[in-house]
């Protein structure tokens, strides 16, 4: 499955990202626990690579906790702050502030030195579509500062936010970037549902989650949907089967395949199978 998604107003958002980096202090990018690497944008590393970085796991509410964990080590390990957060609710939204607060420790001091002393640190909150990044502003301002959806691409250009007197924070749209050049990743940020629906293969991305569940969630998948003889079915036969679960029928009898997959993978990425997170430290270490 080839995915590649990269709209042309993505182009205009990296340049604007590209034009104000040097306007802040500090890189705050989101990225979704589930998969921390594969949306993580290499972009933003080169475009930040000589600021201080925070890493906001978002969504800590959908992945595995004992993955989690070791995500944040993985990150801790790779020189970043990190905090994890469940936007949805603003748990670990408190830790925010003493994150910036540890990424900017150095300039901070600087600021005291040359007696500049209530000067805001600027922090820009980069991420990709989908991530949850203005639900996640809106929780750490205090109020809907930020537009927010479940669909990929609402933030469409910058804006600037307070956050009491202590900091202010660059809002940017959603990027993607140009070309996935490991496959894996464009089907996992489908999977997770930071690709616009209307350009999937709808059937052979649930398979492709059918059997990844197999694989590493058998248990959740079972529990959600009962079914014999687990580990010996693959894609088509899969999705089949747990449509017949559902007993989605079409005129006829024959399983509606079709409706099954668009229910899977609401159910898939909105947490409502269990706690998974497709991504091991393992595979990048």
């Amino acid at each position: 499955m080839n995915i590649q998604w990269y709209p042309g107003h993505m182009t205009k958002a990296k340049r604007m990202m590209e034009e104000n980096i040097k306007l802040v202090d500090v890189v705050i990018e989101l990225v979704d626990a589930r998969v921390p690497i594969s949306s993580q944008n290499p972009e933003v590393l080169k475009l930040a690579q000589n600021k201080p970085r925070i890493i906001v796991l978002n969504k800590v509410d959908l992945a595995d906790g004992k993955e989690t964990k070791k995500w944040a080590e993985y990150f801790l390990g790779q020189g970043y702050v990190v905090v994890e957060v469940n936007s949805q609710n603003g748990k670990g939204i408190k830790s925010v502030s003493a994150a910036i607060n540890l990424a900017c420790k150095e300039k901070i001091e600087r600021n005291k030195k040359r007696g500049l002393l209530n000067r805001p640190m600027r922090a820009m909150v980069v991420g990709i579509p989908n991530v949850g990044k203005s639900t996640f502003i809106n929780k750490l301002v205090g109020k809907a500062s930020a537009k927010t959806g479940n669909k990929p691409g609402v933030t469409k250009g910058k804006q600037w936010l307070k956050l009491k007197n202590e900091f202010e924070l660059l809002d940017t749209p959603g990027v993607l970037w140009p070309k996935f050049e490991d496959q894996n990743v464009g089907i996992k940020l489908a999977m997770i549902g930071s690709i616009r629906e209307e350009i999937l293969d709808t059937e052979g991305l649930a398979m492709l989650a059918l059997e990844f569940m197999r694989d590493r969630y058998p248990n959740l998948l079972m529990d959600k949907y009962p079914m014999t003889d687990v580990a010996g079915k693959k894609g088509h036969e899969l999705l089949e089967a747990v449509t017949i679960t559902r007993h989605l029928l079409k005129p006829g009898g024959e399983p509606d395949v079709s409706r099954m997959a668009k229910m899977f993978l609401d159910e898939f990425r909105n947490g409502k199978i269990g706690k998974m997170t497709l991504e091991s430290v393992l595979e990048y270490k």
